[in-house]
């Protein structure tokens, strides 16, 4: 196996055992929440609760797509299916929105309500310093392997697990508020707070989600190094233009037209094209590179930098 196709293997197992990581954490801390939520009676926690349990769906979700996307191209799928983590993301913004507005409901019913019911704010308090520390962890385990493999449903869920963090210590200052006060409105005000963050989180998602799906060009800088690949090659390749990239989930996808001598044979320029294929594949693992090949005749100009 050539090394670029043995990074790419690993790169796929890691974010494979990275995608089943949140289905676990997730589910151990629903049921701590929602035990510890149904206890204390704090609507801070239980919509906490309600939120873990669409973690669940959604990391599910990322484990599907991430497994998915890592199948080879087929007759039916000659791009593959790296797409299905865009969906995946897509999906995982509609259930975070969701969560948010039901969130919303919740506390602001106990809020005109009233909300009097007593609060074990000792108890609430630790099981949500418990679940704090285990989104932690997971969020920087998921992040890196988000980083090394280029995952979109790994760099989704890693924010969705930040925002985790963000609303376990918000439930502990509810709770700790609640006990220095003695005021329960804290606990459902943290909750609308709450609410309003996750469909923040999910309009975020559903937007990254959506430029996955549209096909949009790759990054500058990802692009830029195309560029100074190419004219590394100086007087063997004389320009290039019509250069087209896009993404579909961990796999790159490079096209452009090649400017030549003129005098090259077809071997030669088999054999230059070959090598900055390599290069560039290198410098961006996983990437598919298309070059068609033109005959220099004078008129065109390499390019020194490309268009943003």
């Amino acid at each position: 196996m050539t090394k670029p196709l043995a990074q790419a293997s690993f790169l796929r197992d890691r974010a494979s055992r990275a995608a089943i990581v949140p289905v676990i954490s997730n589910s151990v801390v629903l049921v701590l929440k929602l035990v510890v939520g149904l206890i204390t009676g704090s609507i801070a926690v239980l919509s906490d609760a309600v939120d873990s349990a669409e973690d669940i769906g959604a990391s599910s979700f990322d484990l599907w797509s991430v497994r998915l996307s890592a199948k080879p191209a087929d007759v039916e799928h000659p791009y593959g299916h790296g797409k299905a983590e865009g969906v995946a993301a897509a999906a995982e913004a509609i259930l975070i929105g969701a969560g948010g507005i039901f969130i919303f409901y919740q506390a602001l019913r106990r809020l005109v309500g009233g909300g009097g019911a007593e609060i074990d704010i000792g108890l609430g308090i630790i099981a949500m310093a418990i679940t704090g520390a285990v989104n932690l962890s997971v969020a920087l385990y998921v992040s890196r392997a988000a980083k090394a493999t280029g995952s979109i449903a790994l760099a989704a869920g890693t924010r969705h697990l930040w925002t985790n963090l963000a609303q376990a210590a918000a439930v502990i200052i509810a709770l700790a508020l609640v006990g220095l006060t003695g005021r329960h409105e804290f606990d459902a005000i943290v909750a609308l707070i709450l609410s309003a963050f996750l469909i923040f989180s999910a309009t975020r998602i559903g937007l990254r989600a959506s430029s996955q799906i549209m096909d949009v060009r790759l990054p500058p800088e990802e692009e830029d190094v195309i560029l100074e690949t190419i004219l590394r090659y100086g007087e063997d390749v004389r320009g290039f233009h019509k250069l087209r990239t896009r993404r579909s989930g961990r796999q790159r996808y490079v096209e452009l037209h090649l400017i030549v001598d003129a005098g090259k044979s077809v071997r030669e320029m088999h054999a230059i094209c070959d090598r900055i294929e390599k290069d560039i594949v290198e410098a961006l693992p996983g990437a598919d590179v298309t070059i068609h090949v033109e005959p220099d005749d004078g008129r065109f100009r390499q390019p020194r930098q490309l268009p943003r």
